[in-house]
C-alpha cells in the first residue's frame, strides 16, 4: 500500500489488520530513508535504532516468509521513502495499491505535525512515479482514495478486497483503541487520533482554509493527485 504522510494510511494498516488471514508491517523504510538523507524527523534518533537502515535488509524481510505465518503481508510504504538508490524491483512481486487523499487535507493535516514542509515531503510526485513504474512492469495497480474510503468504508473496502481477490472479512471495519503491536516507534508522535479510534473516521467535510504558501504546495501537486484520482476505484 503506497500512501503519503496523513493520508489515512495508519488506518488502513489497522483495517487489513483486523483480518485474521493478515499481518501488516509499518514504512518499514523509514530509517533507511533518514539515514541516507540526513533529515531531522521527529525521534530520528529512535527510528535509526528501530530498523535496519540498510534498505536491502529490508528487502529481505518484505520478500521472506509472511510474519506468523498468515497468507497475507500487508506492508504500509511511504512513497516519499522511495528515494533514488532505494530498491525498487522487489515491487513486481507484490500487488501494489495506491492510496490518495486530496493535496489540501494532507497539507493542512502534515502542516501540523511537522514544520515547513516541502513538496517531496507529501509524496505525490513520487507515488505517481511509482504508479507508472509498477503500469509499465504490465500491472493494473488499484487505487483507492481516502475520502471514499471515510464516505462509505464497507463499500470501498469490499472493492478493494475484490480487486486484490481477497475474501471480505467485515472485521476490517473496526480496531481496538489504542494502537497495533506493528505500529513504529514513531507512532507516540504522529498516530494519536487513530490511536484514539476504534474504526473509521465519519466523511470529511469542506476543503481546509491554507495560508498562501500552505496553497502554493498544493498547487504544485494537484496535477499527480488529479493523474492518480482518474484511476481510482469507482463509488458507483
Amino acid at each position: 500500500m503506497w500512501s503519503g504522510p496523513r493520508n489515512l494510511s495508519t488506518a488502513m494498516m489497522y483495517a487489513f489488520a483486523s483480518r485474521s488471514d493478515t499481518s501488516v508491517i509499518d514504512e518499514p523504510f523509514y530509517a533507511a530513508y533518514l539515514k541516507a538523507t540526513g533529515l531531522k524527523h521527529p525521534m530520528t534518533k529512535e527510528i535509526l535504532a528501530s530498523q535496519p537502515v540498510d534498505p536491502n535488509t529490508v528487502v529481505d524481510t518484505l520478500l521472506g516468509p509472511t510474519p506468523e505465518d498468515r497468507s497475507v503481508f500487508y506492508q504500509k510504504h511511504m512513497t516519499q521513502h522511495m528515494i533514488d538508490g532505494m530498491p525498487r524491483g522487489w515491487m513486481r512481486s507484490m500487488r501494489n495499491v495506491f492510496l490518495i487523499r486530496h493535496p489540501a487535507r494532507v497539507v493542512a493535516s502534515f502542516s501540523a505535525k511537522y514544520e515547513n514542509p516541502t513538496v517531496d515531503d507529501l509524496g505525490f510526485a513520487q507515488q505517481l512515479e511509482l504508479f507508472r513504474q509498477v503500469s509499465d512492469l504490465g500491472e493494473q495497480p488499484l487505487v483507492v482514495d481516502s475520502t471514499d474510503i471515510r464516505r462509505d468504508p464497507e463499500t470501498m473496502l469490499r472493492r478493494l478486497c475484490r480487486g486484490l481477490e481477497l475474501a471480505w472479512d467485515p472485521a476490517m471495519l473496526s480496531w481496538k483503541s489504542g494502537g497495533h503491536p506493528a505500529d513504529g516507534v514513531w507512532a507516540q508522535h504522529w498516530y494519536g487520533a487513530v490511536h484514539a479510534s476504534t474504526g473509521f473516521a465519519k466523511a470529511e467535510g469542506a476543503l481546509p482554509q491554507l495560508s498562501d504558501a500552505a496553497q502554493a504546495l498544493v498547487d504544485q501537486v494537484m496535477p499527480a493527485y488529479e493523474e492518480l484520482q482518474g484511476h481510482k476505484i469507482s463509488m458507483n
